[in-house]
């Protein structure tokens, strides 16, 4: 093992790439050697992403992706349906493969015709969908991770499931500050601002994911209602599932569930307070890598909520994470902890 590990991050104009590039630049163990954009190649980074301006990495230049040099890591936050056109070229330049988008996620022809359609075709390997928290270090060369929204998802039920406590309906109501809809949002923000709105009530693209990566973490497929919702923030996921409990199941078993889940998952908190300020907010994982779930029964019915940091535990955060456990380190390594608090 190199004592630096390079990477290079393709797609660093967006709201994710922007978060990775920031996450990298403070990481002891790594040197952020390449920063791709086909929009901005020969501007600045700190020109193209304010934030960054006043770091070290700010004056480097953004370049095209085919100038990309051979490097330990590629993190992949291109758009969907990029990556399997130039994945080819960027496998052989790099030892390891970090894919934030959505074109690998869902392993059905249909659901990625309906739901990626861009990105059908391409690289034919079997490409792991992979969660730190549910799997072992990973081998493979290329990863694809989770959507936030799903992440947040899966770390409410899969506790659940796989103590095999939850009738199979659940219904979950997802929402999303503006950021989770990237730079492309044509969304004034004078209209999301001070705003709840619906997003998508019905076939949201995370709906399959949650539900095939249940399947495979637990071996039972939730009958899922997604519903999906706007915040008025900036960033950070919450979400509300419901559901009810199978016979002789009850509140005990739900909490040895969500502590014999998350025991040795450092970025995982189960809430131990029941009052609301003990419960998962936004205000206490946006700017951290953590996902806080809670869980309360009354009766046979259980409502879990969970809450995280969009781009960071449900993006460049979890990447930056998988790329530790994959060189060996500290899997909590140059992530934060603490959201901003007020």
């Amino acid at each position: 093992m190199s004592e630096h590990i390079s990477a290079a991050v393709l797609g660093g104009s967006g709201f994710i790439g922007a978060e990775l590039i920031r996450l990298l630049a403070a990481h002891p163990r790594v040197v952020p050697t390449f920063v791709s954009s086909a929009r901005h190649a020969g501007q600045r980074v700190g020109q193209v992403v304010p934030g960054l301006r006043n770091t070290s990495i700010g004056g480097h230049h953004m370049r095209k992706l085919d100038e990309m040099p051979d490097v330990d890591v590629a993190f992949a936050c291109l758009p969907n349906g990029v990556l399997p056109s130039v994945l080819d070229d960027v496998a052989n330049r790099a030892k390891v493969v970090i894919n934030l988008a959505g074109d690998y996620r869902l392993r059905q022809t249909d659901q990625v015709e309906r739901h990626y359609p861009a990105s059908a075709g391409g690289w034919r390997q079997p490409i792991p969908y992979y969660i730190p928290e549910f799997a072992p270090t990973p081998t493979e060369p290329v990863l694809n991770l989770p959507g936030c929204m799903a992440a947040a998802t899966i770390y409410a039920l899969y506790p659940l499931f796989k103590a095999d406590l939850a009738a199979e309906d659940v219904v979950v109501d997802a929402k999303s500050g503006s950021s989770g809809s990237g730079t492309g949002s044509v969304e004034h923000p004078a209209v999301r601002d001070g705003n709840v709105r619906v997003h998508k009530l019905h076939g949201h693209r995370h709906s399959p994911e949650v539900r095939q990566a249940l399947t495979d973490l637990t071996g039972r497929a939730p009958d899922l209602q997604f519903s999906t919702f706007s915040l008025p923030v900036a960033r950070g996921v919450m979400v509300s599932a419901y559901g009810r409990l199978k016979p002789g199941a009850g509140e005990s078993d739900v909490r040895r569930a969500f502590a014999r889940a998350y025991a040795d998952a450092p970025f995982v908190r189960v809430a131990a307070g029941r009052s609301p300020m003990g419960m998962p907010m936004l205000k206490t994982v946006v700017g951290a890598n953590v996902a806080e779930v809670a869980a309360v029964v009354s009766g046979d019915r259980w409502v879990v909520v969970s809450a995280l940091d969009n781009l960071i535990k449900g993006g460049a955060g979890q990447a930056v994470q998988a790329m530790n456990r994959i060189h060996g380190m500290d899997e909590r390594l140059g992530l934060p902890e603490a959201g901003g608090w007020p």
